[in-house]
């Protein structure tokens, strides 16, 4: 079925579009949520949570591409997740990567103190267009997809090293760009 026609039911109050919109995207967000938590009850539970939450955001919401809208609310709930799981403990491995490696761009004071969200969003799609297409990938499929540094090499034909300095080289780039945005 369309994605217009999954919107259309969820407008229509149809209880059908949640049937629909699972059959369609359950591997798509299974993938997010797997990649954070790592954890099959957990990854299902997630998925459910993410078609009741596109059942009550629609309407009012008629989201543009209905992938990406489901994908971020995955992921907003996969994270959520994860951060109550691990809330006292140490993260594992694959996790605790991805948050060091984001350390390299963070600052002492929020970016949200010193740059409006919208700005931020702005900043940080310029930078992904200026990337290469295979770049770009490697960025998105590590920081927002959340893959492994070897799934990632795998996709691309190249070594696990490759990857990680490419992703060391484009955080690098991000983090310069973000403080000249910050300080002007």
């Amino acid at each position: 079925m369309e994605d217009a026609s999954i919107i259309e039911l969820f407008w229509k109050r149809d209880e059908t579009a949640i049937q629909e919109l699972s059959s369609k995207y359950t591997g798509y967000c299974y993938k997010i949520a797997w990649n954070l938590l790592q954890n099959h009850e957990d990854a299902e539970e997630c998925l459910n949570d993410t078609w009741f939450a596109a059942w009550g955001y629609m309407p009012p919401q008629r989201p543009s591409v209905l992938s990406v809208f489901v994908g971020r609310i995955t992921r907003g709930l996969a994270i959520d997740r994860f951060r109550k799981k691990h809330a006292a403990k140490r993260a594992d491995g694959h996790m605790e990567d991805v948050c060091g490696e984001m350390d390299e761009i963070s600052f002492s004071y929020t970016l949200d103190e010193q740059m409006a969200e919208k700005e931020l969003i702005n900043v940080i799609e310029a930078f992904l267009r200026k990337l290469s297409d295979a770049d770009r990938d490697i960025f998105i499929r590590r920081y927002w997809y959340l893959d492994t540094i070897k799934e990632i090499a795998k996709r691309h034909g190249v070594s696990e090293g490759c990857i990680k300095t490419n992703l060391c080289r484009n955080r690098k780039k991000l983090c310069r760009i973000l403080k000249r945005e910050v300080i002007a």
